[in-house]
């Protein structure tokens, strides 16, 4: 019987399909929601526990989440807490047989959606979901995680969704369509060249070429010819005249991979490209005109090696029109268990297995520092799965290699990793902030250059939060 009161829930068969996610400590309620849902065309799972649907929401993305409030551990609130932090777009309904206004009120302050009092009545729930999907749908539309949107501007293989990433995204969303001058800065292994890509195909050049070039793996004498091209007999060797990657990627995009490596003798060639948009080839005195989008990376302080005068600032302003700089993996260990899931599904495809991670080996791989990024990350998992003897990826086939040596005056045999050395620097760097902003950890956060979220879960794995500033 439905009630007069509330509007005509959706006919069934034009409701919305969805992901939803239900989750209640009672069986018999959380089957009943689900299979209501179900019949109305959602796409429905099932946690019987606040600690079940976290686990859930680390590697799966809902629209919506239905939870219940009191439950036993992890509550409805932490689940709320925890899709804030992890899928913001996913729209939280609440659901209570305890439902007071105070409540309702603290869970909708808290980021909720929509709030269900129990018991309820089904069209009042599909009410309520049509809505929450709906909500979500729309906010789909402009956002950078959906799937279509990803393929549009060529993010299909840039995972993760934490807020250091959802601001690269955005500025490559933003700035993809226009010919500005992009420097991509970022420790090695972070995924330049992915963001360059999709910097590319998000372009009016999209189905042109896009031409990378790695600075530091061409000596000094071959770069100019590498990228200006050369006449005939312009130096020893050059038995043919031959165009340049600047001509190659005419009308494309031309990507400078590790810029700061150049000499700056060649600098000043490029930055004369970039001013006068033509190029000379080695031996040639014609100037040949180029149309090309310029994409320069380094994982160097360019600011620091102009102080150096290692780099030229006049280059250095030409290329850092609009800047984006990844954070290293470290910065977001939220992407890290989606980013391994994706390289394991690229190994099964690839080697026609069907592997998965247990949660014990899940939970190593986002313990780690990942000094080498996400490079690291893909070889230790394609590294995981090739050891592994049976379906399962367990602890024992994580195996982090120490890498760096003992350091001076260190016991004998005492070697330590590069993930240890990063971990002593971060809790010395935290320390030394801390006892400056006087355990005032948005100060703190200010000063570190990262997030008071980053922050505290440093804090937290260092054990430090408990001893420095409550």
């Amino acid at each position: 019987m439905t009630d007069p009161s509330l509007p005509a829930a959706p006919p069934v068969a034009a409701a919305p399909a969805g992901r939803l996610l239900v989750v209640d400590d009672q069986r018999n309620m959380r089957a009943t929601t689900a299979m209501v849902l179900r019949q109305a065309g959602y796409q429905v799972d099932e946690a019987e526990d606040g600690a079940a649907a976290i686990k859930r929401l680390e590697g799966e993305d809902y629209d919506v989440v239905l939870t219940d409030l009191r439950m036993p551990n992890v509550d409805g609130m932490e689940v709320l807490r925890t899709v804030r932090k992890v899928a913001p777009e996913t729209e939280v309904i609440v659901m209570t047989a305890y439902g007071t206004i105070e409540s309702a009120v603290e869970a909708i302050r808290r980021g909720a959606y929509d709030f269900l009092a129990k018991p309820f009545k089904e069209d009042e729930l599909l009410l309520r979901a049509a809505k929450a999907v709906e909500k979500r749908r729309l906010v789909g539309q402009v956002s950078v995680l959906t799937g279509e949107f990803r393929r549009r501007f060529g993010l299909d293989h840039v995972i993760g969704r934490s807020v250091g990433l959802r601001d690269v995204l955005d500025r490559v969303v933003r700035v993809g369509p226009s010919d500005a001058t992009v420097l991509i800065t970022g420790e090695s292994g972070t995924g330049k060249e992915v963001v360059a890509r999709a910097l590319h195909v998000s372009s009016r050049r999209g189905d042109r070429p896009f031409v990378p070039v790695n600075c530091a793996a061409i000596t000094e004498t071959l770069l100019e010819s590498e990228l200006f091209g050369h006449a005939r007999g312009a130096f020893t060797g050059a038995t043919r005249a031959r165009r340049g990657l600047f001509e190659e990627a005419n009308l494309g995009t031309l990507f400078i991979d590790e810029v700061g490596e150049t000499a700056p003798g060649f600098q000043a060639k490029l930055l004369r490209a970039l001013q006068d948009g033509e190029i000379r080839r080695v031996g040639e005195s014609s100037p040949v005109r180029v149309d090309v989008r310029i994409i320069a990376a380094t994982n160097q302080d360019l600011r620091k090696a102009i102080l150096e005068k290692r780099f030229r600032e006049d280059l250095f302003y030409r290329l850092n029109v609009v800047p984006i700089r990844i954070p290293p993996l470290r910065d977001r260990p939220e992407d890290i268990p989606l980013l391994a899931v994706h390289f394991l599904a690229q190994y099964n495809q690839r080697d026609g297995t069907r592997k998965v991670f247990t949660p014990a080996a899940l939970a190593a791989l986002s313990e780690h520092s990942w000094p080498g990024n996400v490079r690291e990350l893909e070889n230790m998992v394609e590294q995981a799965a090739a050891l592994s003897p049976g379906a399962e990826i367990g602890l024992e086939e994580i195996q982090f290699e120490p890498v760096v040596p003992p350091r001076p005056g260190a016991a004998p045999g005492q070697a330590r990793t590069l993930a240890a050395v990063v971990e002593e620097a971060e809790r010395q760097g935290i320390q030394a902030a801390l006892q400056r902003g006087h355990a005032d950890l948005g100060r703190v956060a200010s000063e570190l250059g990262i997030s008071s979220t980053t922050l505290w879960r440093k804090m937290k794995r260092l054990d430090l939060a408990a001893k420095q500033g409550g």
